[in-house]
C-alpha cells in the first residue's frame, strides 16, 4: 500500500484545523483530507476507570481471566443498528435499554458520549446535532463502546445506511454522506501498534465493489496508486472521517483488547440537523 505524505488528517484541536478548513464537515464529504483528529479530547485516566467499571459490571470479560468462557473476539456495549437493523421493533426496544444504561453507567465520570457530540456540534456550529430518531421521537442508540479482542479485525469495506445496508425504512436514510466518529479507549498493545484504522484515498463505488467483495482491493489500490492513511490514536484521541472511503483495521495482536466509543453520523450540506447513531 502506498502512504501519501500530502494526505493528512486535520489535527490537533479546534483553531488549528478551522485556520486549514472554514468547513471541516464538509471537506470529509469530498475525501479531501482523511479523517479530523482531536487528541485528548478525553481525558485518559478516566477511559481506564470506566474500562476497570465495565469489567466489574461484567460488561465485558476481563482479559486476565483466562477461565472465561466468553472467546468472542468483539462485544458491543451499546445497540447497533447495523447489526440489529433488521428488525425494527427489537432495534428501538434495545435501543431504550442502551439509553438506560448509559443515564448511570458514567457516574462519577466525565460523559464520553457528550464530548462526541460536543465536538460535532463545535465542527458544524451551525447545525444542530442530536440523536438520530424516527418521526415520533422513538431514538436511535446514542453511541457504541466495541471491544475487540485478540485476532479481531476489519478488512477493507465501507459502512453507509445507503450505499451498504439500503436501509431505507429508517429515517437516517436520508443523510447524504455518512461519517464515523470514535474515541479511542484502550490500544491493543500499548507499546506498540496504535493504528486505529487504514483510511485510502478512494470513495465507494460500483467498480470497487467486486474488489472489495474478492479480497482483491489492496492489489486495485496498488495498480492505481491510491494513497492511505494511518490513524495513530492515544487512550482519549477522538477522530471522524467519511465511511464511504474505503477503511480497514488491523487484527488486535496481544491479550489486551482494542476499546473504542463509536458513533455514525448522518450529514447534508443543506440540512440543519446532523443525526448521530450506534
Amino acid at each position: 500500500m502506498q502512504s501519501s505524505t500530502n494526505w493528512i488528517p486535520a489535527e490537533p484541536d479546534l483553531k488549528t484545523i478551522f485556520s486549514h478548513h472554514a468547513r471541516p464537515l464538509h471537506a470529509l464529504s469530498c475525501a479531501r483530507m482523511p479523517a479530523i483528529i482531536l487528541r485528548q479530547a478525553y481525558d485518559p485516566d478516566q477511559c481506564r476507570g470506566l474500562i476497570h467499571r465495565f469489567i466489574n459490571m461484567g460488561l465485558m470479560r476481563d482479559p486476565e481471566d483466562t477461565n472465561s468462557r466468553d472467546t468472542r473476539a468483539r462485544i458491543d456495549i451499546g445497540t447497533s443498528l447495523g447489526n440489529r437493523g433488521r428488525d425494527k421493533e427489537r432495534f428501538f426496544q434495545h435501543a431504550a435499554s442502551t439509553h438506560h444504561l448509559f443515564k448511570f453507567l458514567f457516574d462519577g465520570f466525565d460523559n464520553p458520549v457528550k464530548v462526541i457530540y460536543d465536538a460535532l456540534s463545535n465542527l458544524a456550529p451551525s447545525k444542530q446535532v442530536k440523536v438520530a430518531r424516527e418521526p415520533g421521537d422513538r431514538l436511535y442508540g446514542p453511541a457504541i463502546f466495541r471491544v475487540h479482542y485478540h485476532s479481531h479485525t476489519y478488512k477493507p469495506h465501507i459502512d453507509h445506511v445507503r450505499l451498504r445496508e439500503g436501509r431505507t425504512n429508517y429515517a437516517v436514510y436520508r443523510f447524504e454522506h455518512q461519517y464515523a466518529g470514535v474515541l479511542c479507549f484502550q490500544n491493543a498493545d500499548e507499546t506498540g501498534e496504535s493504528t486505529q484504522a487504514i483510511l485510502h484515498r478512494c470513495l465507494w463505488t460500483e467498480e470497487v465493489q467486486p474488489h472489495i467483495a474478492e479480497g482483491t482491493f489492496h492489489k486495485y489500490a496498488a495498480t492505481n496508486g491510491i494513497e492511505n492513511c494511518r490513524v495513530e490514536l492515544s487512550p482519549g484521541d477522538l477522530y471522524f472521517f467519511n465511511t464511504r472511503c474505503i477503511h480497514e483495521v488491523a487484527a488486535v495482536q496481544g491479550k489486551h483488547p482494542r476499546i473504542v466509543l463509536a458513533v455514525f453520523i448522518g450529514y447534508s450540506p443543506n440540512e440543519n440537523e446532523i443525526f448521530v447513531w450506534s
